[in-house]
């Protein structure tokens, strides 16, 4: 059974390239499929080129928008993906900070898989946070104060905030299935009326 999820805004944000094309491609069709509004934000407007295992050519995409283009307010949850290159280089991007900062003090939802829980890291917002990630990214998620376990997926709604991580993309029905729980909580923001 597919959970409606009708309305729901989601704002993925990548870098444009090195992205693990199913931790960004799959959850992306998935949430659309169920109903939920997603935005895909880049760094830039040039296509995002995706990886498969951090080294095969995966598969191309336009971005909706780019990180500086994002109004932060408009959207439920924020989805970060994973791919080793990808994480790197999102978590030196000021804008994607302020995004991750945007939605944690707002006490809406993330989302993050994989190696993405470095942005996480580097916006200092995983203290007594409990999450799972990639297993090379465990020292980094202790260092800045997180909890770090060995999971396919973690959901802790502790400060206020829900954060739902998982390890790699075996774990994406995991993953999905949890921020399907999520989005699932969240009203559906009113329509405008014209």
């Amino acid at each position: 059974m597919t959970t409606d999820l009708t309305g729901r805004r989601v704002l993925a944000i990548v870098t444009n390239y090195g992205i693990e094309q199913d931790e960004l491609v799959v959850p992306v069709q998935h949430l659309r499929d169920a109903g939920a509004l997603v935005d895909i934000a880049a760094v830039t407007k040039d296509e995002i080129v995706t990886l498969v295992g951090d080294k095969d050519p995966g598969q191309t995409l336009t971005p909706d928008l780019t990180l500086d283009d994002v109004d932060a307010a408009g959207y439920g949850l924020l989805l970060i993906p994973g791919g080793t290159i990808n994480a790197d280089t999102l978590r030196t991007e000021a804008r994607a900070l302020e995004l991750v900062h945007a939605f944690v003090d707002s006490k809406r939802p993330v989302a993050a898989i994989c190696h993405a829980p470095w942005a996480l890291v580097e916006a200092g917002v995983l203290d007594g946070k409990k999450l799972t990630s990639f297993a090379s990214v465990q020292t980094d998620v202790k260092n800045a104060g997180g909890d770090w376990v060995d999971q396919a997926v973690v959901r802790d709604d502790s400060a206020g905030w829900t954060l739902v991580t998982s390890r790699s993309p075996e774990d994406l029905p995991d993953f999905l299935g949890q921020i399907d729980g999520v989005l699932g909580e969240l009203e559906v923001p009113e329509q405008p009326r014209y």
